[in-house]
């Protein structure tokens, strides 16, 4: 059962319905140009190399590398105050994009690296919602 998720959750569009539906299942994806094939995120209604509207939703593999990290110690939405300081995390996917995410299973900056390779886990926040998070591979 999941507890209450007292922070914000993300709105739903028709841009990034794909990527919410793939979130659920524990799949990690991007956008990717059916025109070009560059695969981008966040969700955009067109590519940003070639401008085609012509865009869908591809499974990564969720490894990567993390490229930088930041410490948030003042709470910009109330539901993160009992959590301060928390940790936001730069990974750049092997297959794709770099992307914004947390880390997962408590992993501090102490215990990370820049260059340090990393996989993706997903926490079930709602019956609708799942995160994506970052943990070390």
């Amino acid at each position: 059962m999941m507890k209450d998720y007292g922070k914000p959750l993300p709105v739903i569009d028709e841009y990034s319905k794909g990527y919410w539906n793939l979130a659920r299942q524990h799949r990690l994806s991007v956008q990717a140009c059916r025109q070009c094939g560059h695969r981008h995120f966040p969700a955009s209604p067109v590519c940003p190399s070639c401008l085609s509207d012509a865009q869908t939703w591809e499974v990564v593999s969720g490894r990567g590398t993390l490229v930088s990290w930041a410490t948030f110690h003042r709470a910009y939405w109330d539901g993160f105050r009992a959590e301060l300081p928390y940790h936001v995390c730069l990974v750049q996917l092997d297959d794709g994009p770099i992307v914004v995410g947390n880390f997962g299973s408590g992993l501090l900056p102490g215990d990370v690296k820049m260059g340090m390779p990393m996989q993706v886990e997903f926490e079930d926040v709602t019956p609708e919602i799942s995160l994506a998070r970052f943990v070390p591979a």
